[in-house]
């Protein structure tokens, strides 16, 4: 049976550290971190198990494995912004359209949408999963929420609350923090090294890696580990009663989640209104 394939992230950071031989560079120009970056190719070197880049004090060399990797990924990668243009157009006239990653539509959108529909009859809504720069001008949204520093999301973007980092996992799991399995999400430049050193835990090692928060909580839900994930997209599932804190603890992060709003849309003005007030309820 064929092993499945990276992430499509992984490919992205790739191609961009190969095209500016630098992950500053490519994290400038994805709207990440450079540790987020250096990251993810570090995961893709060891799916493969090659190193793609040569570490050099003044930036990056590529390895032949690279070589003839790079050209593949950035064909691949354009049919796919092609494909995405071709069949993911403007928004209709009466639509409103909210891009966020797939995370926060699950786990902070979704458990009170019901609410919204019902203050606002009128108005439908199209979801667009969104993670990349280019993924949101793709979609052309109404609303954004997008994850990063406030630099890299833009001054105009509001953040959203609770930010802080906190570990969750079922109440079916049983043990003491450092015993447990623990998830982490890659991309990210804080993790449970930190969050153990902030704690006089000691050296706190995953022993599983997701690409998203949504699925760290998701993992954690079925008590496959304890997931560290900002308090934003855990708090719903907490106050149901499906996730427990692991630890009194938090942590401060360093990237967060903002909203953009589109402020000639009303719908768009009303949805921000509503979610902002709906966050601030605890």
């Amino acid at each position: 049976m064929p092993r499945s394939l990276p992430p499509v992230a992984w490919f992205r950071a790739f191609e961009a550290s190969a095209r500016h031989l630098s992950f500053t560079a490519a994290a400038d120009e994805l709207g990440m971190t450079q540790s987020a970056v250096s990251q993810q190719i570090k995961a893709l070197e060891t799916r493969f198990g090659t190193e793609l880049f040569t570490r050099k004090p003044r930036g990056l060399a590529l390895t032949d494995a690279a070589r003839k990797l790079m050209p593949q990924v950035g064909s691949a990668l354009e049919m796919l912004q092609a494909a995405t243009l071709a069949l993911d157009g403007p928004p209709e006239a009466e639509l409103l359209t909210v891009a966020s990653s797939v995370s926060v539509a699950s786990w902070v959108i979704a458990p009170h949408l019901r609410d919204f529909h019902r203050r606002h009859p009128q108005v439908r809504i199209r979801f667009a999963s969104a993670i990349w720069p280019d993924d949101f001008q793709s979609a052309m949204a109404d609303v954004e929420i997008r994850f990063g520093s406030q630099r890299q999301v833009g001054q105009s973007a509001l953040p959203l609350e609770p930010s802080e980092l906190v570990a969750l996992k079922s109440p079916m799991l049983e043990g003491k923090l450092e015993d447990l399995p623990l998830i982490e999400s890659v991309g990210t430049s804080v993790g449970w090294d930190a969050f153990g050193a902030a704690h006089g835990l000691g050296a706190l090692r995953p022993r599983l890696y997701v690409d998203s928060y949504g699925m760290a909580l998701q993992l954690a839900a079925g008590g496959s580990g304890v997931a560290l994930v900002t308090a934003l997209l855990g708090r719903d599932a907490v106050a149901s009663g499906q996730l427990v804190p692991a630890h009194p603890g938090s942590l401060a992060p360093r990237e967060g989640y903002y909203i953009a709003v589109r402020d000639t849309v009303p719908a768009a003005r009303a949805f921000a209104d509503w979610l902002d007030a709906r966050l601030k309820q605890g």
